[in-house]
C-alpha cells in the first residue's frame, strides 16, 4: 500500500462522495469498478469495502437536508425495516450466486431507469407527505432492492432514488433525501454480513470515508440549490452513465 495508491483511493472517495450527495445514493455502484480500475483492488475487497464507507458518506449528505422537510418518514422507516432482512438474505447468498450475472442485470436496470426519464417525465405535481403511497409499492421496492443490495454488497441508493421517483411518484429532492437515509440504514446489516464473510478491507474503508464525508455534504448542498427540473436531468444522465459504465466494465472483465 504505497502513498500513490492511498491518494487514488482517497480521490475515488471524494469523487463518489460528491456524486452520492448530489444524487442521493451510497456510491457503491461507482466505487467498486473505480477501485478495480484505478487502484487495482481485488474483486471481493472492491465489492464489499465501499459498503461500510457508504454509512458516513450518506449521513454526511443527509445532514445537509436537515430542516428542509424533505423526509417522508413512513417511506424511509418502512423501506429500512423491510430492507434489512432482505439485505441480510441477499448477503448470505452472495457467495453462492454468480456475481457477474447479477451485476450485468443491475447495470441494465439502472441504464433503463435513466433512459425512462427521457421518455416520460415523472409525475411531480403532488407532495407524498399529503398523498398516500400504497404499502405494496414500498414493499416491492424495499424487498427487491434490499435483496439485490445484499447480493452485490452495496447500499442500494442507485436504485432507491430513481424507483422512489418513478414508482412511488415522489418529487425529485424528496426522493433523493429519503434515498440517502435508507442507504445509510441498509449499509449497516450489509456491512456486518460482509465483515463476517471476510470481504472488507478496512484501510480502503478509512480512505474512502475521509475523502467522501466532506464532499458528500457539498454535493447535497448543491442538489438543494438546483431546480427540480435541472436536478432530474442531471440525475437521469448520471444513471445512464453509471449503468452504461458498469455494464461495459462487467462484460469486458
Amino acid at each position: 500500500m504505497g502513498f500513490i495508491w492511498m491518494v487514488h483511493v482517497f480521490l475515488i472517495g471524494a469523487m463518489v462522495g460528491f456524486l452520492s450527495g448530489l444524487l442521493g445514493k451510497g456510491g457503491s455502484a461507482v466505487t467498486t469498478p473505480s477501485l478495480q480500475i484505478f487502484a487495482h483492488v481485488a474483486p471481493f475487497a472492491a465489492l464489499a469495502s465501499p459498503l461500510p464507507a457508504a454509512l458516513p458518506t450518506t449521513l454526511s449528505a443527509s445532514f445537509a437536508y436537515r430542516g428542509k422537510h424533505l423526509i417522508n418518514k413512513r417511506v424511509v422507516l418502512t423501506t429500512i425495516l423491510l430492507g434489512i432482512p432482505a439485505t441480510l438474505l441477499g448477503s448470505y447468498f452472495s457467495d453462492w450466486l454468480k456475481g457477474q450475472t447479477l451485476m450485468i442485470i443491475t447495470a441494465i436496470f439502472v441504464l433503463s431507469l435513466g433512459i425512462s426519464f427521457f421518455i416520460s417525465a415523472p409525475d411531480m405535481e403532488f407532495d407524498t407527505e399529503e398523498h398516500f403511497i400504497p404499502f405494496w409499492k414500498i414493499f416491492i421496492v424495499a424487498m427487491g432492492v434490499g435483496t439485490l443490495s445484499g447480493l452485490l454488497a452495496n447500499s442500494g441508493g442507485v436504485l432507491f432514488g430513481p424507483l422512489f421517483i418513478r414508482f412511488l411518484k415522489m418529487p425529485t429532492k424528496k426522493a433523493l433525501a429519503c434515498s440517502l437515509i435508507v442507504s445509510a440504514g441498509l449499509a449497516i446489516p450489509g456491512t456486518i454480513a460482509h465483515w463476517y464473510l471476510g470481504h472488507i478491507d478496512w484501510m480502503i474503508v478509512l480512505l474512502l470515508s475521509v475523502g467522501s464525508i466532506p464532499f458528500s455534504y457539498l454535493g447535497a448542498k448543491l442538489a438543494l440549490r438546483m431546480r427540480n427540473e435541472l436536478l432530474e436531468k442531471v440525475f437521469a444522465v448520471m444513471l445512464v452513465l453509471f449503468g452504461g459504465f458498469d455494464l461495459f466494465y462487467t462484460i469486458v472483465h
